[in-house]
C-alpha cells in the first residue's frame, strides 16, 4: 500500500488526461479576495492597514505554524509564539535599538537571516523534545518551554533587559522607503503571509506532507512501512519554526520594541485560540481566526465601554466567541462555511431539476 493511500486517498488520474492550466486551478472567490487584498490601500486608511490587516497577517503566520503541526502532524504546540518572540529578541540584540550597550548594531540584511536561523534552531530543539511525547504531554512540554522562556527573559537583564524589554528597535529603511509606514509594511506582511500560505499548502500535498499526515493517523503503520516517524515530526517543527520566526521579525518591526509580555503564556494561548477559531484543518483558517481576533481586540474595548462595561473584559468576548465556534463547529469558521456550502448544494440538488443526470 502506498503512502498516498494511507495519508490521503485520491482517485488516480487517467493516463490520457490533459494537463490542467494553472489559471483553471484558481477558485473565482479566491481570485476576488486576492484582488481585494492587493488594492486594500485604496479602500481603507492607514490605521486599518497597519493595526488590523498587518497584525492579522503576522498573527496568522504564527497561527499557521501551529496549524501545520496540529492539522497535518497531530502535534499541538504552545511554543510557537515563543519561537516568534525568540526571533524578535534576536533582531533586537543583533540589530540597532535604543539600548546601545545591549544591541550589536548589525544591518538589517544580516540581522534577519541570523534571527531566522537561530529561531529555527531553537524551534527544532523544542520539537526534538516534544516529539518524544504525544497528546496532552506534548502540550504540557511546549507550554513549559513557553513559560520558562517568559520567566527567563523577564529576569535576565544582561542580555534581554529584563521586564523592561528592548525599545526603539530600528526597522529597514532602504530604496528611499520607510518600510514601517502603513502601506509598504502592509504589502511586506501580505507578501510573506502569501508565501507562507503557499508553502504550507505545497508541503501538505508533497510526499513529505502526505507522509506526515500518515504519521498523524497511524504512526505504527508508517514505522512498519519504513518511515522514520520522529524525523518527519521534527522536520515539521523545522518548517513551522521558520514560519513563526518570519512572523517574529515582522512583529518586532511593527512594534519597534519587544518585551517579556510579547512572549507571555497568555499570548501563546491566543495563538491556539486563533488557529482553532479559524479552522485547524486548512492553511487559510489561522488567517481568518487572526482577523477575527484582531478586530475583537481592537474594537471590543470601545464597544464594552459604550454599553457601560469594563473595557478590560474584552477577552471575555473572545472567550465566548471561542466557545460558540468550538461548540457549533470543531473545525472553526472554515467548518461552518463548509457545512453551509454543502447544505446549499444539497438543497439545490434535491430541488426538482436541480440534480445532474
Amino acid at each position: 500500500m502506498s503512502i498516498v493511500e494511507i495519508a490521503r486517498p485520491v482517485a488516480p488520474a487517467p493516463v490520457d488526461a490533459a494537463p490542467v492550466a494553472w489559471t483553471q486551478r484558481i477558485h473565482p472567490a479566491a481570485a476576488v479576495v486576492a484582488v481585494i487584498l492587493l488594492i486594500m490601500p485604496l479602500l481603507v486608511n492607514g490605521f486599518i492597514l497597519f493595526q488590523i490587516f498587518s497584525w492579522a497577517y503576522i498573527l496568522g503566520m504564527i497561527g499557521l505554524s501551529l496549524m501545520f503541526l496540529a492539522g497535518y502532524g497531530g502535534m499541538v504546540s504552545l511554543a510557537q509564539m515563543t519561537i516568534a518572540g525568540f526571533s524578535g529578541y534576536m533582531v533586537a540584540i543583533f540589530g540597532v535599538s535604543g539600548l546601545t550597550h545591549l544591541s550589536l548594531g548589525w544591518p538589517w540584511w544580516l540581522v534577519a537571516p541570523m534571527a531566522l536561523a537561530l529561531a529555527t534552531v531553537f524551534g527544532t530543539i523544542t520539537g526534538a523534545l516534544a516529539v518524544r511525547t504525544t497528546g496532552i504531554y506534548t502540550i504540557m512540554i511546549t507550554l513549559a518551554i513557553a513559560s520558562a522562556f517568559y520567566y527567563f527573559v523577564n529576569q535576565n537583564y544582561a542580555i534581554f533587559n529584563g521586564h523592561t524589554g528592548i525599545n526603539s528597535i530600528a526597522t529597514p529603511n532602504f530604496w528611499g522607503v520607510d518600510w514601517r509606514s502603513p502601506i509598504p509594511f502592509y504589502y511586506v506582511t501580505l507578501g510573506f503571509a502569501a508565501i507562507c500560505y503557499w508553502a504550507a499548502g505545497y508541503l501538505a500535498r508533497a510526499p513529505f506532507g502526505l507522509a506526515l499526515q500518515g504519521v498523524r493517523d497511524n504512526p505504527r503503520r508508517m514505522a512498519a512501512l519504513g518511515f522514520n516517524v520522529n524525523a518527519h515530526r521534527v522536520a515539521a517543527y523545522v518548517f513551522a519554526s521558520l514560519v513563526a520566526a518570519i512572523a517574529g521579525i515582522l512583529l518586532v518591526w511593527s512594534n519597534g520594541q519587544i518585551s517579556p509580555g510579547s512572549v507571555s503564556v497568555d499570548n501563546a494561548i491566543d495563538i491556539l485560540v486563533i488557529a482553532v477559531v479559524g479552522g485547524i484543518s486548512r492553511p487559510i483558517g489561522p488567517f481568518i481566526g487572526a482577523l477575527i481576533f484582531v478586530i475583537l481586540r481592537t474594537f471590543a474595548l470601545d464597544f464594552l465601554v459604550a454599553i457601560g462595561l469594563d473595557g478590560n473584559r474584552f477577552r471575555l468576548l473572545i472567550g465566548l466567541g471561542f466557545l460558540v465556534v468550538v461548540f457549533w463547529s470543531p473545525d472553526g469558521v472554515i467548518g461552518l462555511w463548509t457545512r453551509w456550502r454543502n447544505r446549499g448544494l444539497s438543497s439545490r440538488n434535491a430541488a426538482p431539476g436541480g440534480g445532474h443526470g
